[in-house]
């Protein structure tokens, strides 16, 4: 359900620097979980009505089954198409022992057309750092094993294509871009069916507030429309569609 009328909608920035404008800082984990009930429909809209407008991952970038949810903090990766390949694992390695608890992998592939960036025993090392999935601008592989684990993953492609010696990291925990959307680590990434969208991290905590308001202001509206009420009348009520 689209939602026009901005006046409606909570500002998702409060006025001052002064911080939330209820309650105390939420925990990453309080954020994340309370995310993961909310739809990416109305984070957008939170976020459009503070002008931000630019914040969705591409639309071609889709999860590898229909039913996954993601939420958590961005843990950024960059790389592209290279040969080399020494000392490669063990960037890897590094890499995956660097990842926090309620992260999201997200990986800037440079436009790579042609690996897999994340496979089977990847996600197992990052579900053992307490990583909530991952979004590839890139190809995924061990698909079928990856959904046993009930590990959430957004991709491009699928391929058997491993990376060893068609692409390489550069490097971890920088500001990335994925298609219009820049990504800093820490901001958050809310995904399900519609696709996945990022809330810059001194938003996060009145971003999901506001989008929490819509959605409980969303089940009387749904009630009206049920109920038979006339559209025009639904809207003179302070309802939208």
């Amino acid at each position: 359900m689209d939602h026009p009328r901005t006046d409606a909608l909570p500002p998702p920035v409060p006025s001052s620097g002064d911080g939330p404008v209820t309650g105390p800082e939420l925990t990453d984990g309080e954020l994340c979980d309370r995310y993961a009930r909310v739809s990416t429909a109305a984070v957008n809209d939170v976020l459009r009505a503070g002008g931000l407008t630019r914040q969705v991952i591409p639309h071609a970038i889709v999860p590898v089954r229909d039913d996954m949810r993601l939420s958590g903090t961005a843990f950024t990766i960059k790389g592209a198409k290279s040969l080399q390949l020494d000392g490669e694992m063990e960037e890897r390695a590094a890499m995956l022992e660097e990842i926090p608890e309620h992260s999201i992998c997200v990986w800037d592939t440079s436009g790579d057309d042609e690996s897999a960036q994340w496979g089977e025993v990847m996600t197992m090392a990052a579900q053992q750092k307490g990583c909530r999935g991952a979004v590839i601008d890139g190809g995924v592989r061990d698909t079928e094993k990856i959904l046993d684990l009930g590990f959430p993953v957004y991709a491009r492609y699928r391929t058997s294509n491993g990376m060893l010696g068609r692409f390489r990291m550069t490097g971890w925990q920088t500001e990335i871009r994925i298609g219009e959307v820049t990504i800093a680590p820490g901001d958050f990434m809310v995904g399900d069916l519609d696709g996945v969208i990022v809330v810059p991290r001194a938003l996060a905590e009145e971003t999901l507030i506001a989008a929490e308001k819509i959605e409980e202001d969303e089940v009387g509206i749904k009630q009206m429309v049920t109920s038979g009420l006339e559209p025009r009348k639904v809207v003179e009520r302070g309802g939208y569609f």
